[in-house]
């Protein structure tokens, strides 16, 4: 049978109550004929729970300890999923991320699966199982000891399984009912795409989209595999959410697809930098090593061989960062005068695989954001998109006026 994968986050499980609602949305799909293994999350509130246990109990904790603790919720979910679907008379089963297994690498917290064996549940399914209910957000590093796959890994797993499985498509189900042009909150006039290209929703989530993890969809293009988000508290038509594919199966887009935001970015600033060859290797090696995620990065003209560089970073790796430049400069690989951190900037980026072939959208977005007195501190683009960072307070009139520029709210 062919077989599909459904997704279900911590909102959607949240009770007894919601894990009947989303049990009778997976007997559907076994009633059309589908095999279904159905990824689950701990139940709303439950990590960050016992995230608090963990930090309460031992401040300075073995990660592997950890993990085994934090990936609990996620098979109390698998279990009560699995008894509701078989109070329904579906055949069903829990999976715990071992038993599968799904096998991963060893790093604690943020490790990165590299196979899922099909064999186990295959077998199951051949002797009549008709759901595979599993653990999400976990795995089994090859020494052994359960590892978890950092913050969103429930939304990567389920991607990884409709890979390992030829899935005919992931439905990801959340509390939002697709994926909008710009946050709802944020602007009245957003709307809900039918479709949005790999590359497209990619530059969305890592711009600050919470609808779907990073990783999950770098996955899902690497592997073509079709992404349905929508919501589990509505009504569901063959159509609903937005789904995530190629770009050659959307017909027509408009050249801005969606606008994103970051609230929590900060613009640091080295200032009069010695301008040599390696210099930027120097200040950026100790920053990954560090773990500090830079993004945008503009180096200013240099005079008399010296330099300013500026970058962007999340607000709560600044310490981090000034920590490791700090010692970069102790150690004598650089030489700065000072550095400078503003904390009180947001990035807004317009993203759109239209941008490809139209000229003009960066002149638009500029002269947008000039008429309502936003002042542009740094830029960065690629290919499909263009991102700014300006002063905080402006951030919601630019996602505003961004999107009424764009005409987002009217379908290509």
């Amino acid at each position: 049978m062919p077989v599909l994968v459904m997704k279900f986050g911590g909102t959607s499980v949240a009770t007894p109550d919601r894990i009947r609602r989303a049990a009778k949305r997976v007997g559907v799909e076994v009633a059309r004929g589908y095999d279904v293994i159905v990824i689950v999350s701990a139940m709303s509130g439950e990590t960050n729970k016992l995230v608090g246990y963990v930090s309460e109990t031992s401040p300075l904790y073995d990660a592997r300890e950890y993990d085994a603790i934090v990936s609990s919720g996620e098979n109390v979910t698998a279990g009560l999923m699995a008894l509701t679907l078989q109070e329904m008379d579906v055949p069903a089963r829990s999976w715990q991320g071992w038993q599968v297994p799904v096998k991963t690498t060893s790093t604690h917290s943020a490790a990165r699966i590299e196979e899922i064996p099909t064999d186990n549940i295959n077998a199951k399914f051949g002797e009549g199982m008709r759901v595979a209910v599993v653990a999400g957000f976990q795995g089994i590093s090859p020494e052994g000891r359960i590892t978890t796959l950092g913050r969103g890994g429930s939304d990567t797993t389920a991607v990884a399984f409709a890979a390992a499985f030829a899935a005919e498509r992931c439905d990801i189900y959340t509390d939002v009912d697709g994926v909008y042009t710009t946050d709802p909150r944020i602007s009245g006039k957003a709307r809900k795409l039918d479709r949005i290209a790999f590359e497209e929703m990619l530059e969305l989530a890592s711009l600050g989209a919470k609808v779907l993890q990073t990783r999950s969809v770098e996955l899902a293009m690497r592997y073509n595999v079709k992404l349905r988000v929508l919501s589990s508290f509505e009504e569901q038509s063959d159509d609903a959410g937005t789904l995530v594919c190629a770009e050659e199966e959307i017909m027509e887009s408009n050249v801005v697809s969606g606008i994103a935001y970051s609230r929590d970015e900060a613009k640091m600033t080295l200032i009069s930098v010695a301008d040599r060859p390696g210099i930027a290797a120097a200040i950026f090696g100790p920053l990954s090593d560090a773990g500090v995620n830079v993004d945008m990065i503009v180096q200013n003209i240099s005079e008399e061989g010296r330099t300013d560089m500026t970058f962007s970073c999340p607000t709560d790796q600044v310490l981090r960062a000034e920590k490791a430049l700090a010692d970069a400069k102790a150690r004598g690989d650089i030489n700065y005068h000072d550095l400078v951190a503003d904390t009180n900037v947001a990035k807004v980026s317009a993203v759109g695989i239209g941008m490809r072939s139209q000229s003009g959208v960066a002149a638009k977005m500029f002269k947008t954001l000039s008429d309502e007195g936003v002042n542009i501190k740094v830029i960065a683009t690629s290919e499909i998109k263009i991102s700014v960072l300006i002063d905080r307070k402006y951030m919601e009139l630019a996602v505003q006026a961004l999107h009424d520029a764009f005409e987002l709210d009217k379908a290509a």
